[in-house]
């Protein structure tokens, strides 16, 4: 497992993320949890509104793991919060924040969250609000790193104009298939074509490696937007094709291939697996230090319908 520095910390680039373990039983959870320590993975992805109850999951996997002190120490919990699936939709006020971290230490069991993201925009944010939630859970020691979560350069920019923290990483949907935040700049000039389209400012990839910000690329075998995984899918007979040859080349199966296109970015980004499946989360860590040559890194992404000129 090849690993990156996030928030001054060695962290690994592939994690895994809780949101669907809400109906597992104890055993389930720690077969799960156990295949991706047995991959090198120790990191754990959350947010407080995963699961069919608020902190659902968080508190599924506490309840599963129940971690020792020292046990609690060699992994990393990341959590996020901002999202109100009953309204008002989306909340980054000051006492929103604070009531989500509570909540999350909570259910986790846990008495600090080493990294908190905003999960989504809030539109009607106000940075001076984030910035003085922020300050009171830095200062009491419940949150110990803080980033964001599908936000653009602009809207970042607007949220440091008052935080004073490091915003250590930003969540974005990023797979082969769809991945306008890489594959944007190569048609920039090309008229007429989607993949040149702009916006709020756009490179944000570039943008978060000027700012040592760490991209978590969620959704990575995703075909769109919760569209359906491409790996195996007819609607991708070339991309798959590709795939199947590249994966017998470095004698591993196709989920790491689709794992190592993101890997092998040199913005150090992190791949975020949503799978509950040990296997799954075994093959697709494989990806992780997989040295796909250039021409490798651009055949897949033609492959998968992207302008590549």
């Amino acid at each position: 497992m090849k690993n990156i520095t996030l928030a001054g910390t060695s962290a690994p680039n592939v994690v895994l993320g809780l949101m669907r373990i809400q109906d597992k039983t104890d055993d389930e959870v720690r077969e799960l949890i156990a295949a991706a320590r047995d991959a090198g993975i120790d990191f754990f992805d959350h947010a407080d509104v995963y699961g069919s109850d608020l902190h659902g999951c968080e508190r599924r996997f506490a309840e599963a793991m129940r971690f020792t002190p020292a046990q609690r120490d060699e992994i990393t919990l990341q959590t996020k919060c901002g999202i109100v699936r009953e309204g008002p939709y989306f909340d980054f006020s000051y006492e929103h924040i604070i009531s989500s971290v509570e909540g999350s230490l909570r259910a986790l069991d846990t008495d600090r969250i080493d990294i908190l993201l905003l999960h989504r925009p809030d539109a009607l944010v106000e940075p001076d609000e984030v910035a003085r939630a922020f300050d009171e859970l830095e200062a009491s020691g419940k949150v110990r790193a803080f980033g964001v979560s599908n936000h653009t350069p602009r809207q970042i920019d607007l949220l440091k104009s008052a935080v004073t923290q490091p915003l250590v990483a930003n969540q974005l949907q990023l797979s082969i298939t769809h991945s306008p935040i890489v594959v944007q700049g190569l048609a920039s000039n090309m008229q007429g074509v989607d993949q040149s389209v702009v916006l709020d400012g756009g490179g944000i990839v570039d943008y978060c490696r000027l700012h040592d910000i760490t991209v978590q690329t969620w959704s990575p075998f995703q075909s769109g937007f919760f569209s359906g995984v491409f790996l195996g899918s007819p609607d991708y007979p070339e991309l798959n094709a590709v795939i199947d040859r590249l994966a017998a080349s470095y004698g591993v199966p196709a989920i790491a291939i689709a794992t190592a296109w993101i890997t092998r970015h040199p913005a150090n980004m992190q791949v975020v697996l949503g799978t509950t499946s040990p296997e799954r989360v075994a093959g697709a860590a494989l990806g992780s230090d997989i040295p796909l040559t250039r021409a490798e890194w651009y055949e897949l992404a033609r492959a998968a319908g992207h302008r590549v000129p």
